[in-house]
This record gives structure tokens, C-alpha cells and sequence, in this order.
């Protein structure tokens, strides 16, 4: 099999999943911040040790974004990545939205599994200091988690080794920890857009969609910043 066509599946896989068991669990516990923030933990671990070895487990373009400009990958890896995680997520929500409305379960599928500022899907409409809050906060967690991501991974990061998967994991659900209260936590550019092109697409409102761009961009900002910071930071000149 052609070698982009692996990394290709592996990132759609793991990128379905994440969507599916994580924003599963967030719809299901009603956004319970302690079960969801370990659900996204624990997804990034298994697919770590699963799909790491074949495409390095990015399953987030913010993180693909970073391995870019970091050098990690070339602009063909990077475009075969995003759209791998997009079409991923996008499957992983329609998934997870449809075996939910199949059942009849009574939950808030679009206020708990996608991302928006406090209130904001409820009240259909953004406000300015909401936005901006939400825009700041997703790109610092964003840029702690990336940052973290390319330290671990990072070759002359001796004694990280096989331990990097765990690490990331408990990263993800620490950034989770603290975001959720404040913007469902997305620092993941296609988990909501997934989750978003769900709610549409099963007529659950178009709260997800209208509000997605912020957890689109900010995350990518994030991604940037992280790799200008390991950059100047660990990069020897």
C-alpha cells in the first residue's frame, strides 16, 4: 500500500475515534468535565501506541501544522494529514450523533459534544467578549498541548522514549480539565468541525456551525505559537 494512503487511514482512524468515543462520552455524561477530559486522554494513549508507528498519531491539524513549520513533514504529508482528519472527524460525528437520534437517548448532543462559548449554542448568537475569551483560550491551550507534543516527541528528548503517548495523553486531559467550563475544550481544529457538520446534518441546529470558525482558527494560531516557541527554545542554531 502506497505510503501516504497509510498514514492517510491511520489519521482518518484515529481521528474517527477520537470523535466517536470522546465527544461520545461528552454527549452521553452531559459534558461531565472529569469523564470527558479522560475519555480524550485516554483516546490520544491508544492511538498513540496503535497508529503512532504509522503516521505519528497527529490526528489534530493544529499538531500537523506545528510538525510543518517545525520541519517534521513536507507540505504533500501535511495536506494528506488535514484532510485525513477532517473526513475523519467529520464520519466520527455523524457516527456518534446518528447511533444517539437512533436511539431516542434525550441528550444535548449539540451542547455537550461541540464546541462553543459559554451559553453561546443556547443563546444562538455570539457575544463580542465571548468570542474573544473563547479565541484566547483555545489558542493557549492549544499552544500548551502542542508545544508539550513536540518536546516529547522530539529525538534528542532523551529518556522519553515509549513513555511520549502517555504524556501526550495526560496533557490532553489536563488542557480538557481546564477548558471545558469555558469553551467545551476543541484545540482541535477537525474534532469540532466533525461535530458541527453533525448537528447540521441531523438538523440539530446550526449553533455548531455558526460558532466553529473560533475553534477552527484559534487552535491553528495555537499550533503556530507553539512552534515558534519550541523553535526559539530547543532549536539549536
Amino acid at each position: 500500500m502506497n505510503n501516504y494512503l497509510k498514514k492517510a487511514l491511520a489519521e482518518l482512524i484515529g481521528t474517527f475515534v477520537l470523535v466517536f468515543v470522546a465527544c461520545g462520552t461528552a454527549a452521553y455524561t452531559h459534558g461531565d468535565p472529569v469523564a470527558t477530559s479522560l475519555a480524550f486522554g485516554l483516546v490520544i494513549v491508544a492511538m498513540a501506541y496503535s497508529i503512532g508507528r504509522i503516521s505519528g498519531c497527529h490526528i489534530n491539524p493544529a499538531v500537523s501544522l506545528a510538525c510543518l513549520l517545525t520541519k517534521r513533514m513536507s507540505l504533500k504529508e501535511f495536506g494528506v494529514y488535514v484532510g485525513a482528519q477532517f473526513i475523519g472527524a467529520t464520519l466520527g460525528g455523524i457516527a456518534m450523533f446518528g447511533i444517539f437520534k437512533l436511539g431516542g437517548n434525550q441528550i444535548n448532543l449539540v451542547g455537550d459534544a461541540c464546541n462553543s462559548i459559554v451559553g453561546g449554542l443556547n443563546k444562538g448568537q455570539l457575544t463580542v467578549g465571548g468570542t474573544i475569551g473563547a479565541f484566547l483560550v483555545e489558542i493557549i491551550l492549544t499552544c500548551i498541548f502542542v508545544y508539550v507534543i513536540l518536546n516529547v516527541t522530539d529525538s534528542k528528548n532523551e529518556g522519553v522514549g515509549k513513555k511520549a503517548g502517555i504524556i501526550i495523553g495526560l496533557t490532553l486531559t489536563l488542557v480538557h480539565l481546564v477548558g471545558i467550563g469555558m469553551t467545551g475544550t476543541s484545540v482541535n481544529p477537525a474534532r469540532s468541525f466533525g461535530t458541527a457538520i453533525a448537528s447540521c446534518i441531523y438538523g440539530l441546529g446550526t449553533g455548531g456551525i455558526m460558532q466553529v470558525w473560533i475553534f477552527i482558527l484559534a487552535p491553528l494560531v495555537g499550533g503556530v505559537l507553539a512552534a515558534l516557541l519550541y523553535k526559539f527554545l530547543h532549536v539549536e542554531k
